[in-house]
């Protein structure tokens, strides 16, 4: 009876310290996001090699992830970042966020389009992940690896943990049974990484949607945006408005 009692308190003791490491109700996370830019223009002749051997390899930014238990907001961190030697020229902050509203399967994206600040609402897009065997550890948490397919024939690796729960990830990634905290499109030579994971003594956060832009919610606003967003583009051979919108509304990168 007593090796009994004692595997019973051994069990509720183990099951005590899962649940204070699983639910995390609400965390800020920090990742760092890396361009290998000098892959993506390996092949454009119209850079000069000299020019290519000058750059830096890779462009670095940091976002920052907060959520609570059913929201979340995406969105860059200020004046954080860039190589000193960076091909591509960023002016200003960068304006992106992403709010995400879990329990109502709906976003609100803040997109900076020829300049001006636009609001796009949507739904949260369905990824058919697959599950691996592969771990890896990542700012302190042990994450599975996950594999699934964008625009028809893109490769996405993610890593996830299941200790955090909510189901998000950087750049509108989410659908596994836990949150991402690293991420690889190896097409785009971009990936995603958490750096820092503030979970402990964090107060519930209040996570907002973004309000600071111009909205789109009726079909004249939306046109406005459209004609906006493609105004150098061939008029004679327009392309469809459903291609158009997956450009604008699936992905912040």
């Amino acid at each position: 009876m007593k090796h009994i009692g004692l595997i019973i308190i051994l069990f509720f003791a183990a099951t005590i310290i899962k649940a204070q490491t699983v639910f995390i109700r609400s965390a800020k996370i920090t990742f760092e996001k890396k361009i290998n830019q000098k892959q993506q223009i390996a092949e454009n002749d119209w850079i000069s090699d000299d020019s290519k051997d000058k750059m830096s390899k890779y462009r670095t930014s940091n976002w920052e992830y907060n959520f609570n238990d059913s929201t979340s907001i995406y969105k860059s961190k200020p004046k954080e970042s860039l190589n000193d030697n960076n091909f591509f020229f960023i002016a200003g902050d960068n304006t992106n966020e992403l709010y995400t509203d879990f329990i109502k399967k709906a976003r609100v994206l803040r997109k900076p389009i020829r300049g001006e600040d636009f609001i796009l609402k949507d739904t949260i897009p369905h990824l058919n992940w697959k599950i691996m065997h592969d771990v890896r550890k990542i700012a302190g948490y042990e994450c599975r690896k996950a594999i699934t397919i964008i625009n028809d024939s893109v490769s996405v690796v993610a890593f996830y943990t299941d200790e955090i729960l909510l189901k998000g990830g950087p750049e509108g990634f989410t659908g596994l049974p836990g949150m991402i905290l690293g991420l690889a499109i190896p097409r785009y030579n971009t990936t995603w990484f958490a750096t820092k994971i503030e979970a402990k003594n964090v107060p519930i956060l209040n996570v907002d949607a973004p309000t600071k832009g111009k909205r789109t919610d009726t079909e004249k606003d939306f046109k406005k945006m459209v004609d906006l967003y493609t105004r150098y583009e061939d008029k004679k051979n327009p392309r469809k408005i459903e291609e158009i919108k997956k450009e604008l509304y699936t992905w912040i990168f």
